[in-house]
């Protein structure tokens, strides 16, 4: 009786951890980008300038993805982003070519999303899932006039300004953008005063994914191109689910 009880032990716990293999690994949408940030070192001023030697080490990635609206033109709108950090923030660096800028509804948490927007998609430990009315992920969607507006756990759209610093400037034709984030985990109540903040590390791996909403004067944005690819469903669901993020690996 006892090898039998032992057997069936080994094989529930070789099922589980299968089972939590094959979650973890089918948490994600396939084909997700990968991108290394370098270690900042010391404080980034966010200022929409970009002027600080770190965002040299920095890659581009390219916002290309057409979620929703029409075709468009580069001389309409396209976009690209940078990220560093240090033990208490992410740093992303943002241009965007933006023929048009908009930003009619005033109140900053009515129909944010059809204003022309930066939109920041963080997972804190890259878990993946539904994140539509709780805080396994934040999505922060970033007015001209530097709010950051995402869905609380109440199901209404709440500022989370205090999370983020965002500055931009205009160079040319194109908008210079720089944020910093604290990040939070899953655990972060809406409503405590006594929320932590995660200190980062080389080697950590969050979920991460840029989009921009552009409006050229309609009553509701006309598109919207995101860095991640979108195949099956809503092409727009990161909203939602972040499996959509692509994986942020924190280097030195």
């Amino acid at each position: 009786m006892t090898n039998i009880n032992f057997s069936f032990t080994v094989i529930i716990m070789l099922f589980v951890f299968h089972s939590n293999s094959a979650f973890s690994k089918d948490s994600h949408a396939p084909e997700r980008t990968e991108y290394f940030a370098p270690y900042a070192g010391k404080t980034v001023e966010v200022d929409g300038s970009a002027d600080e030697s770190i965002w040299q080490l920095a890659k581009w990635q390219n916002l290309d993805q057409r979620w929703l609206g029409p075709e468009y033109s580069k001389e309409d709108v396209q976009g690209r982003y940078k990220v560093v950090w240090s033990k208490s923030k992410l740093y992303i660096l943002a241009e965007i070519v933006d023929d048009i800028l908009i930003d009619t509804h005033r109140d900053p948490l009515t129909q944010y999303w059809d204003d022309d927007t930066l939109e920041i998609f963080i997972d804190e430990d890259f878990s993946g899932g539904d994140h539509q009315y709780n805080h396994n992920a934040f999505a922060y969607h970033m007015s001209l006039d530097n709010q950051a507006i995402d869905i609380g756990t109440n199901k209404l759209a709440q500022s989370y300004s205090h999370h983020v610093e965002s500055r931009w400037k205009q160079q040319g034709n194109k908008l210079v953008w720089e944020l910093s984030i604290d990040i939070y985990t899953d655990a972060y109540k809406d409503q405590a005063t006594d929320n932590q903040t995660v200190e980062l590390y080389a080697g950590k791996i969050m979920g991460f994914m840029v989009a921009y909403c552009d409006n050229d004067g309609s009553e509701l944005r006309e598109n919207f191109i995101g860095s991640e690819s979108a195949l099956g469903g809503a092409p727009d669901r990161g909203w939602i689910d972040a499996g959509m993020f692509g994986k942020l690996i924190l280097s030195k």
